[in-house]
């Protein structure tokens, strides 16, 4: 399914002087005739022209609703642009932050009198384990300040 982009541009509002055109209507052609050619050497073909409202301020505290007529031109965006485009949406490469939450860390050893002195006995967990009995160490730590 081809892909389009799209350029709007306002419609002259003014006929443009030439040779052998003296006839406000046939400048006025001329100015169109001029900009769609100018923007069809470029790549764009005519689409349509659409006449739009836009308010616009009246003096310090008004706004009057003005309307604007607006040519619209579309082409079809290339091929190799659009692998460009499906290139760049591909997913970045994870952060050092989002690698240390998926590698397991080992779990923080607790000093108890009778607790072995070993280190290869540690189980190893997630950082979000860790995060969590560390809360809980802090939630009961409050509750005995509490009392």
């Amino acid at each position: 399914m081809p892909r389009y982009e799209y350029k709007v541009v306002p419609a002259p509002a003014k006929g443009l002087k030439a040779k052998g055109i003296r006839s406000p209507v046939a400048r006025f052609a001329h100015a169109l005739a001029s900009a769609m050619n100018e923007l069809g050497a470029e790549g764009w073909s005519y689409l349509r022209t659409d006449t739009l409202p836009a308010e616009e301020r009246a003096g310090l505290t008004r706004t009057r609703t003005t309307y604007h007529n607006m040519l619209v031109f579309r082409r079809e965006v290339q091929e190799d642009v659009q692998l460009q485009e499906v290139a760049q949406s591909s997913p970045p490469p994870p952060t050092a932050l989002e690698l240390a939450f998926q590698a397991p860390q080992p779990v923080p050893r607790i000093a108890y009198e009778d607790a072995p002195e070993d280190a290869e006995d540690a189980p190893s967990a997630s950082i979000l384990t860790i995060l969590q009995a560390r809360r809980a160490e802090t939630e009961d730590v409050n509750e005995i300040a509490a009392e």
